[in-house]
């Protein structure tokens, strides 16, 4: 499958299992974005599965994937577990973890790749 196919399958599974809607905030009439909750670069073959994808409002500086994407970058990462954008509360909202996204990812084929 090519990258274009897998990137859009990823889309339209993630946006499709959360209703199209943001699951931090709940907004749908903004674009939405089907985010990695978990780089997909820590994935043997290139975390492309729901279960590492998690829908954001994509709003600018006012839109929960801006503010993930801050959190991410932050050192609040490692320090702060009880934050909403920590990724293990992202996985919480669509009920997976890092663990299961793993698994999932082991499950494709290693031609999914995942060099951009």
């Amino acid at each position: 499958m090519s990258k274009k196919k897998i990137r859009s399958k990823f889309n339209a599974d993630v946006l499709g299992r959360d209703n199209f809607k943001c699951k931090l905030c709940g907004r749908w009439d903004v674009k939405l974005d089907a985010h990695h909750i978990t780089n997909r670069n820590e994935f043997e073959n290139g975390g492309y599965i729901k279960s590492n994808g998690i829908s954001l409002c994509d709003d600018g500086e006012n839109g929960c994937h801006f503010k993930v994407e801050k959190f991410y970058f932050s050192d609040g990462i490692i320090n702060d577990l009880d934050n909403q954008y920590h990724p293990n509360n992202l996985y919480k909202l669509i009920d997976s973890s890092f663990e299961k996204a793993k698994g999932d990812d082991l499950k494709l084929a290693p031609a999914c790749g995942h060099t951009d």
